[in-house]
């Protein structure tokens, strides 16, 4: 699927909630001054226009937004979702009632400006590691996002790394196993370790689903494999050792490097044969991308 097709994944009813709770907290049909302002019977065209460069995500998310204030809003994008954008450049036009405009304006262009922020974000590390040369183990790395997301919005910011080119991880909990540190620490205290937290892993999910392990060392990593793990999550773990981590995993489990990652070093940790990069900050850190709404009148 290409990105141009991820708006299909997003429910029409989902966003639709999304919308008229955000509309519900911004009160917008108690806006004040509109309607002070602005008669009802007023009409208006609006154009969104990127007062920035980057990636553009969350065009279905704003057409939702101006539907859920006014049904009868004609929303208009002047450019495809995943589309890299200019200063100045106009991204969508909405026409109707001014006063419905004016109510939606600022929800619809927080959707817009913090999704395209995420989509820029990954966008930039995928860039980053494109064009590798074949790597010992065959791997290409991709960028992967994490659970740290907004709350309410996962659904949303999963949506937007997708459209900047990378990939998702578990979208919840029920998704897939990832026994982390606080899961080993449980297990120790029972007098357990690595390899029977993975075995005890693997017998109770549903059948086909994997089992990733958070390990810190080259040893941890070599007691995983012997476990049976399927996936190691590398948690900042220096490039050398993830090396070889590489060598050891190779052919037996998929390997993700997490923790510390960075625009500046993430060519570094693709370069070491790592399938996946996990970076939290391109959901939790995203700058957003500058937007602004500008109405014309007749």
């Amino acid at each position: 699927m290409t990105n141009r097709d991820v708006a299909l994944q997003l429910h029409p009813a989902h966003l639709r909630r999304l919308a008229e709770n955000a509309l519900m907290e911004d009160r917008a049909w108690d806006d004040v001054t509109t309607a002070a302002l602005v008669p009802p019977e007023q009409k208006g065209k609006a154009v969104v226009i990127a007062r920035g460069e980057g990636i553009v995500a969350g065009l279905p998310v704003a057409e939702a937004v101006f539907q859920a204030a006014d049904p009868s809003l004609a929303w208009q994008p002047l450019v495809a979702e995943g589309s890299r954008l200019a200063p100045g450049q106009e991204v969508a036009s909405v026409e109707g009632s001014l006063a419905a405009i004016l109510r939606a304006e600022r929800v619809a262009l927080n959707y817009l400006t913090h999704l395209s922020g995420v989509a820029t974000a990954t966008a930039r590390l995928v860039a980053a590691i494109a064009g590798l040369p074949d790597l010992p183990a065959g791997r290409q790395a991709r960028i992967r996002d994490t659970r740290k997301t907004t709350p309410g919005l996962r659904t949303l910011e999963k949506y937007a790394v997708r459209v900047g080119g990378g990939e998702n991880h578990r979208l919840s909990l029920a998704d897939a196993v990832l026994i982390k540190d606080n899961h080993l620490a449980a297990l120790r205290a029972r007098g357990l370790g690595i390899a029977d937290a993975v075995r005890l892993a693997r017998e109770q999910p549903p059948a086909g689903m994997r089992v990733q392990i958070e390990v810190t060392s080259v040893e941890e990593a070599r007691q995983a494999l012997e476990g049976g793990a399927q996936e190691l999550l590398l948690d900042n773990m220096g490039p050398e050792d993830m090396r070889r981590v590489v060598e050891m995993a190779r052919g037996r489990a998929l390997l993700e490097a997490s923790g510390g990652v960075t625009l500046e070093n993430v060519r570094q940790v693709a370069e070491t044969g790592v399938d996946y990069i996990s970076v939290g900050a391109v959901t939790h850190s995203a700058q957003a991308l500058d937007m602004s709404l500008e109405v014309e009148v007749g």
